[in-house]
Order: structure tokens, then sequence, then C-alpha cells
């Protein structure tokens, strides 16, 4: 169902894709859009219990774009040097196929908005509850549950030499 890595010899781990996802601040998740135009938006989100979480506007092109079609990829950005000399760069990516819900249940919600709030404000509990007070009512929350994910490094990172399969 999902294609092989053509380069394989550069394919990670699936634990060290896990630790790119579970390091990184910002995704950018693509959607089936308008007219069957590609929609990718960056945002931000938390890896938890093998699980992409994000937040959005109640209403929008990315909340349309899922309720039409639940199939989503996200990918992720752990490294991105370019090394001009090379004319080359150094990258780490991850890309995570999977399915897309709306979290309706308030507690599934509830938890994944304080996970991703404390991924971006550890340890500042009541701010948390404070800004989930006042923000429930008017944010979606988003999970993807993963159904493929690889990760990829430069054949440098990956210290791969001679030909690449």
């Amino acid at each position: 169902m999902f294609r092989k890595m053509r380069r394989y010899k550069q394919q990670m781990t699936d634990e060290e894709a896990r630790g790119v996802l579970e390091r990184g601040k910002t995704g950018i998740m693509a959607v089936n859009g308008d007219d069957g135009y590609p929609y990718t938006v960056p945002i931000n989100y938390v890896y938890a219990d093998g699980k992409i979480y994000m937040h959005s506007a109640l209403e929008g092109h990315k909340i349309d774009a899922i309720q039409a079609n639940d199939k989503v990829s996200f990918c992720v950005i752990d490294a991105d040097d370019v090394v001009p000399a090379d004319y080359s760069t150094n990258f780490i990516s991850v890309i995570a196929f999977g399915r897309a819900r709306i979290l309706t249940d308030e507690t599934e919600k509830e938890r994944s908005l304080r996970l991703l709030g404390d991924k971006y404000n550890p340890g500042q509990d009541e701010a948390l509850d404070d800004e989930v007070r006042k923000f429930f009512k008017r944010v979606h929350m988003i999970e993807i549950t993963i159904e493929h994910l690889t990760g990829k490094k430069s054949k440098e990172l990956a210290n791969v030499a001679g030909p690449l399969d």
C-alpha cells in the first residue's frame, strides 16, 4: 500500500523517526484540498502515545478537507543544513501517513489540548488551566493515527558510501 523508500540505505529506524516527531516543534500537514489541489499548512503539534495532535479553528480549509477525506500526511524536518561547497544538504526528515479525526469527546479533546500546551509552555499548569478554559469551546483538536512512518537522513548523516539503491 505504501511505497518502499528508494534510497533505503538512508532510511531511519522507526525509533529514530519517532524521536524526530517527539523533538519537532512545527510540522507540515497535507490534506486533499479544494478541487483536488493539495493543501499544506505548517502547524504546532505534539506527539504522544503514538499519535499526532494539533489544534485548529472551528472552521476553515483544513477542517473542511479533513471532513471530506481523512487521509493526511504530516512532515517534520529535524535538520536542514545546506553545504554550499558540496551542492548538498545535510537533512533529517520524517513523513507520517495516517488518518485524521476531529476529537469530539471532551475528555480526549482536553487531554490533547493540555499535552499540546504543556509541550510549548512546560510547567505552567495554572496558566494552562486558564487557556484551556478560555479557548476550549473555540478550538478543535485533531488527532492523526499513523498508518505508515518513514524517516530519511542525507547520505552524509546516514554514513552511507557508494551507490544509493
